[in-house]
C-alpha cells in the first residue's frame, strides 16, 4: 500500500521511494521510442530501432572518432555496420539459445533479438577508413578523422576594362 506520511510540517511530505531510476521498465520504454520515432524523416543521429537496445560510448579523440557498443552474447559475424551519405548504421542480432529443459522460470531479463543504432557522422569523419573489430562483448568501431585543411587567402585580380 503505497501511502504518504505528514512530517511535523504539513507543507512538506515523503513519499513513498522508486526502487529504480528509470520512469519504465524497458519495454514501455521502447514501445514510447518505437511509437515517437520519425524513421528515415529524423535527422539520424543516435535513432534506435531494435527489440533492444545496445549502449554506446562515443568519444573524439585527436585524429578518430571512437564508437564502443556494448553486445554482449553477440557474435561479431552477426553484426553489419553500414556507411550511408553520412550515417553510420550497426545492426545485428543476438540470437537465443533454445534448451529443452523442463525448467520453469519466474523472470528472464537477458534481451534477444535484433537490435539497430545509427549515428549521424560530423563532416570531419572519413568515412573509408572506418574499422571495426569485437572483443569480450564489446564492439569497437574507430572512425578516423580526414586532415584538417588550412585557411589559404584567394587573390582577387583586376579586370582590364577595354576602351573602345
Amino acid at each position: 500500500m503505497n501511502t504518504i506520511t505528514h512530517t511535523q510540517d504539513p507543507r512538506l511530505t515523503q513519499a513513498p521511494r522508486r526502487t529504480s531510476q528509470l520512469p519504465f521498465p524497458d519495454d514501455v520504454r521502447q514501445l514510447f521510442e518505437r511509437f515517437f520515432q520519425l524513421g528515415d524523416l529524423a535527422d539520424g543521429s543516435s535513432v534506435v530501432t531494435s527489440e533492444w537496445t545496445p549502449r554506446v560510448d562515443i568519444r573524439e579523440e585527436d585524429n578518430r572518432f571512437v564508437i564502443l557498443a556494448d553486445l554482449p552474447g553477440v557474435d561479431p559475424d552477426d553484426v553489419e555496420i553500414m556507411m550511408d551519405k553520412g550515417i553510420l548504421s550497426i545492426k545485428g542480432e543476438r540470437k537465443s539459445e533454445v534448451q529443452e529443459h523442463a525448467e520453469r522460470y519466474s523472470r528472464i531479463e537477458r534481451r534477444y533479438g535484433m537490435f539497430h543504432r545509427r549515428f549521424a557522422l560530423p563532416d570531419s569523419a572519413d568515412p573509408d577508413g572506418i574499422t571495426a573489430q569485437g572483443h569480450n562483448g564489446v564492439l569497437e568501431i574507430s572512425i578516423p578523422k580526414r586532415p584538417e585543411t588550412t585557411p589559404r587567402r584567394i587573390p582577387v585580380g583586376k579586370r582590364e576594362t577595354r576602351v573602345s
